[in-house]
C-alpha cells in the first residue's frame, strides 16, 4: 500500500502528460477554458497544455497523498514534507509563468535534498539515516553502515544531475519517460546493489549442533 501511495503522483503525472500530448489542441481549450484563471495571461498553447496538466494533476495528487496519511493518524515521512512544498511551489510557478522549467528542477531538488539530509546528518550531527531506518532488522558492521551512507549521499546527486542533463538535453516528451520509467528503474538498480552489498555483511548464523544419537 505505502509502495502505491510513493509511486502514485508519478503514475498520474506520467499518464496524464501522455494523455494531453496526444490530444494537445483539446489540452489547450480545456485548460484555457477551466484553468485559464491560473496561469498568467489567461490562455494555455498546446505546446505547454500537456505539462501544466499534468503538473496540477501531481500537485493535487500529493496534496492528497498527505491528507490521506493524517486523516488516517499515520506519520508524514520528512520528506513527503519536502516533496510537498517543492511539487506545490515549483509546480505553482510551472502552471502560472507557463513555464516547465520550474517542474523539471522538481526532481533534482528532491534528490539533493536527500543527499543534503544522508551528508549533514553523516558529517554533523553523528548520525546514520539508513542505519536509523534498518539498523533493528540488519545488523550490519559500523564500517558497512558509512559505506553505504556515502553511497547514497552519491547516488542522490548524481541522478539530479541526471535529471537536469535529460531535462535540458532532450524534449519535454523524453524528460517525461526519464522522469516515470529511468530514475525509477536506476533507483530500483541501486537498491538491489545496496542489498546485495548488505547481504555480504549480514552475521551468518552458527550452524545447529547436530542432534545426539538416542540410546
Amino acid at each position: 500500500m505505502k509502495l502505491l501511495l510513493d509511486f502514485l503522483p508519478l503514475l498520474l503525472f506520467f499518464v496524464t502528460f501522455k494523455y494531453a500530448d496526444g490530444q494537445p489542441d483539446w489540452a489547450a481549450a480545456f485548460a484555457t477554458e477551466h484553468l485559464g484563471f491560473l496561469v498568467s495571461g489567461g490562455k494555455v498553447g498546446p505546446t505547454e497544455a500537456p505539462v501544466l496538466l499534468a503538473t496540477l494533476v501531481v500537485m493535487l495528487a500529493t496534496i492528497s497523498q498527505v491528507l490521506f496519511l493524517k486523516l488516517r493518524g499515520r506519520k508524514v515521512d520528512l520528506m513527503l514534507w519536502i516533496s510537498l512544498g517543492l511539487v506545490v511551489t515549483l509546480g505553482a510557478a510551472t502552471v502560472y509563468f507557463h513555464n516547465e522549467t520550474f517542474i523539471k528542477w522538481k526532481p533534482t531538488m528532491l534528490y539533493w535534498a536527500f543527499s543534503a539530509a544522508f551528508f549533514v546528518s553523516h558529517v554533523f550531527l553523528g548520525k546514520n539515516l539508513l542505519r536509523k531506518m534498518l539498523g533493528a532488522e540488519l545488523p550490519l558492521p559500523d564500517a558497512a553502515w558509512t559505506r553505504l551512507n556515502w553511497a547514497w549521499v552519491a547516488f542522490f546527486g548524481l541522478m539530479g544531475f541526471a535529471n537536469l542533463y535529460v531535462a535540458y538535453s532532450f524534449s519535454t516528451e523524453a524528460w517525461a519517460n526519464f522522469k516515470a520509467f529511468g530514475s525509477t528503474g536506476l533507483i530500483l538498480l541501486f537498491t538491489l546493489g545496496q542489498g546485495v552489498y548488505m547481504s555480504r555483511h549480514l552475521p551468518h548464523e552458527a550452524e545447529a549442533p547436530a542432534e545426539e544419537p538416542k540410546p
